[in-house]
């Protein structure tokens, strides 16, 4: 069962990413890597504990709709509607980011993946970080994603800053991935 860390977990968490630290934390289907999307050695740092090249893009995942406005502001109402019925939940779109996001980020992609977690634990760290965070499934390239903390340990040893107690939610994949504008699904 998913719980909210306590704030001292949070604070130890959120210190970790303020000094460029890769983190785990779990997720509604998943644990996940994190990490602060503008600190360019971090997210380098997590992409080479992945064995994940940057051309694929990060998600970014985030507490609040708001903590994304700085993406979502200009979107047409009934696209921002789509999202927004659809959040806190598990379903990631992707979104035009137009320059506002760094190309560790979004790759070799003109839209950034962004989602609103549903999830206490991931949300609550999003909250307290104040904003939005990478968020990919704490897996090398290939293998399974970890769905327990142990999991996570075994493939990443002392690779990760922090790792928030919990456990995943109660999906049974990990979360979809839509185009906003085409419907097009890259992830089911």
């Amino acid at each position: 069962m998913a719980f909210e860390p306590s704030s001292l977990r949070l604070d130890a968490a959120v210190h970790a990413l303020r000094c460029g630290g890769v983190i785990a934390c779990p997720t509604e289907a998943v644990w996940g890597l994190g990490c602060d999307p503008y600190h360019q050695q971090a997210v380098e740092r997590l992409l080479a504990i992945k064995h994940r090249p940057q051309s694929k893009g990060l998600i970014l995942v985030a507490a609040a709709t708001t903590q994304l406005d700085f993406l979502l502001h200009d979107l047409p109402p009934d696209a921002r509607e789509r999202l927004t019925a659809s959040w806190p939940g598990p379903t990631t779109w992707l979104v035009p980011h137009r320059g506002r996001i760094p190309r560790w980020i979004c790759g070799a992609h003109a839209t950034v993946a962004v989602r609103v977690s549903a999830h206490p634990v991931a949300a609550a760290l999003a909250a307290a970080w104040g904003g939005p965070l990478v968020s990919t499934s704490a897996n090398p390239a290939g293998a399974r994603p970890a769905q327990y903390a142990f999991q996570v340990r075994r493939y990443f040893g002392d690779s990760l800053d922090n790792i928030l107690p919990g456990s995943i939610g109660s999906a049974q994949r990990p979360t979809v991935i839509r185009d906003l504008f085409t419907g097009k699904i890259h992830r089911a």
